[in-house]
């Protein structure tokens, strides 16, 4: 009787544990099957802009964000705004001006690093007529040259551009065939 009981004692044993080891389906909720990560949707649209600061007899800051978009993988089309400061002690009264404006631009990706651009801007300068007058007038350039990005991040890039003015405005503040060079940040989302 002994051998009896302690077989049916293992035998109970033995249930339990294979029963606890069993999956009740009509009483438990099935599994959920982890769902796929989506991958991101690469946008189109991206965000940078350049900053400025020049000291001297000629103190400069100045302020240009952009953003843009990519029509395909080699083009992009995109508009900027500007805002510069500047106080010019070459004068006697020192000039003060806020100067403002605004650009459209085209890029095309000759290589993945390299890209060629072409922009047009329209910018409002202040002039000094004479020591009590000023007047501000509407300058036109149109930038060609390209530019070079080195990723930063898989959303941010360094970019070095080098640009000259083909049109060559009487009144621009610049001197003929200086390049405009800038440096930035081009952020994606």
């Amino acid at each position: 009787m002994k051998k009896h009981f302690m077989f049916y004692i293992f035998s109970l044993l033995l249930t339990g544990m294979l029963f606890a080891q069993s999956q009740d389906t009509t009483q438990t909720r099935p599994k959920q099957q982890p769902t796929p990560k989506k991958k991101a949707k690469k946008s189109n649209v991206y965000y940078g802009g350049t900053l400025g600061l020049s000291f001297g007899n000629y103190f400069r800051i100045n302020v240009a964000p952009m953003v843009g978009m990519r029509l395909n993988p080699k083009t992009s089309v995109g508009f900027k705004v500007a805002y510069e400061y500047i106080k010019d002690k070459r004068y006697d009264p020192a000039l003060t001006a806020s100067n403002y404006g605004g650009s459209v631009f085209t890029r095309y990706r000759l290589v993945p690093k390299l890209y060629a651009h072409a922009e047009f801007a329209y910018m409002s300068y202040k002039y000094k007529l004479s020591d009590l007058e000023t007047d501000r007038t509407w300058v036109p350039f149109l930038l060609l040259g390209g530019g070079f990005v080195q990723p930063l991040s898989p959303k941010a890039s360094l970019i070095v551009e080098v640009l000259f003015d083909v049109l060559q405005d009487s009144n621009s503040p610049y001197e003929n065939w200086d390049p405009f060079i800038s440096i930035g940040v081009g952020v994606g989302f």
